[in-house]
């Protein structure tokens, strides 16, 4: 495990999926993340990569030639690799091997920065082409967040503050593939209740949300994080069924449609790079 820490925050890691574990709030004590109890959801930060969500028959078509790819892809079951380190702030980079090749056929390299700057961690990712064709992708990410249902607190008592949105437009999931029909979910002053049922179909997946920043809140007690992102233009919601947690997750790309074709050049949100390009996008929390 690698940890990274200031007087405010500490941060650990683990090089598998260079997956965020553990976020503490070191004034107080607090935990921010999910603990990753595997009877509700083993997963804490996964990074998504090279799809996002599940593709048709876990399948996708190139250059003729079929694919196959588990849901979220692979980066979150491999090893990577420490490209730098400091007291607050860690690289980790992940590049295209000969067993990556034999179910991605694209050269790449993915690297993942975090850094602690105050009560603050900044999540920023970079993927570049080194293949000498045009690279297809999406990147997404999925961090979990503690819900404090002890001393009196429950569920309910959090909410989630959207900065740009009256309402929400949601694509349902259908045996995890994103319906083609849409539903509105109204929001209260811009406002998201949160409770066990929200989630009792999956996912909240929207790709029209103009909101950049939200905030997961304690109604009775104040605390709140503060999420904003970049260079992600869709974005999910989700908790695992009453489970103590709720998954912010911006992305770029979602699971397949419903009547996709399979062919990766077409599917719905998918990135283009040309050869020795790049893409950049993050996310951060503060903590207050």
């Amino acid at each position: 495990m690698i940890t990274i820490q200031n007087t405010k925050l500490k941060a650990t890691f683990n090089e598998l999926g260079a997956e965020l574990t553990s976020l503490t709030n070191l004034e107080n004590g607090k935990e921010i993340m999910w603990s990753g109890n595997p009877d509700f959801w083993g997963g804490q930060s996964p990074v998504l990569f090279p799809t996002v969500g599940a593709l048709k028959n876990e399948q996708y078509i190139f250059e003729g030639k079929t694919y196959e790819l588990p849901r979220h892809g692979f980066a979150r079951r491999r090893v990577f690799d420490i490209k730098e380190s400091s007291e607050n702030e860690v690289i980790f980079e992940l590049k295209s091997d000969e067993e990556s090749l034999k179910i991605y056929p694209f050269e790449f390299s993915l690297e993942i920065k975090y850094t602690l700057i105050e009560n603050k961690l900044t999540v920023s990712y970079r993927v570049k082409n080194l293949s000498d064709k045009e690279m297809y992708f999406s990147l997404g990410a999925h961090p979990g967040f503690a819900i404090d249902t002890e001393n009196g607190m429950n569920y309910n008592d959090y909410e989630i503050a959207f900065s740009d949105d009256e309402k929400l437009e949601i694509h349902p999931l259908v045996d995890n593939l994103i319906s083609n029909e849409t539903k509105i979910v109204e929001l209260e002053n811009k406002t998201l209740p949160l409770s066990y049922e929200l989630f009792s179909k999956d996912a909240l997946v929207m790709t029209t949300m103009k909101s950049r920043e939200l905030i997961l809140k304690n109604k009775k007690n104040h605390h709140k994080i503060i999420f904003t992102f970049s260079n992600f233009p869709y974005f999910g919601i989700w908790a695992a069924k009453n489970a103590d947690f709720v998954c912010l997750e911006p992305w770029q790309g979602i699971a397949d449609l419903e009547n996709h074709n399979q062919e990766l050049a077409e599917k719905f949100g998918i990135l283009k790079l040309e050869k020795n390009q790049d893409w950049i996008a993050d996310w951060a929390i503060e903590i207050e």
